[in-house]
């Protein structure tokens, strides 16, 4: 079982995930939520970032508070080194890539 961390930006609307059922998916909003989740649940596999322009300073504010953090990944054609990247696609279909990528 893989659990991946997906944050989308405070206050969004959650899209509806359709994941295997060999995926756990944990959902939080804005930095401050990714940050707690990761510290309580260190069984996270790999962090997925759906918050659009939020997505560099919530991967730096992980990797601040965790030196060894999971794998972070986002879609999108403009994403800084730091973030692996993903192609354009739905949040489905970005967990799909993602697990391509850690499996």
């Amino acid at each position: 079982m893989l659990t991946v961390l997906v944050v989308g930006a405070l206050g969004q609307t959650e899209p509806a995930v359709l994941a295997a059922p060999s995926i756990e998916v944990l959902h939080a909003a804005g930095l401050e939520s990714a940050v707690e989740t990761l510290g309580r649940n260190r069984r996270i596999d790999a962090v997925l970032l759906w918050a659009g322009k939020e997505n560099e300073e919530i991967a730096a504010a992980i990797r601040d508070d965790n030196p060894a953090p999971p794998p972070i990944f986002a879609p999108g054609p403009a994403i800084p080194p730091s973030i692996r990247p993903l192609p354009p696609g739905s949040l489905s279909d970005s967990l799909d890539r993602l697990v391509s990528e850690i499996s």
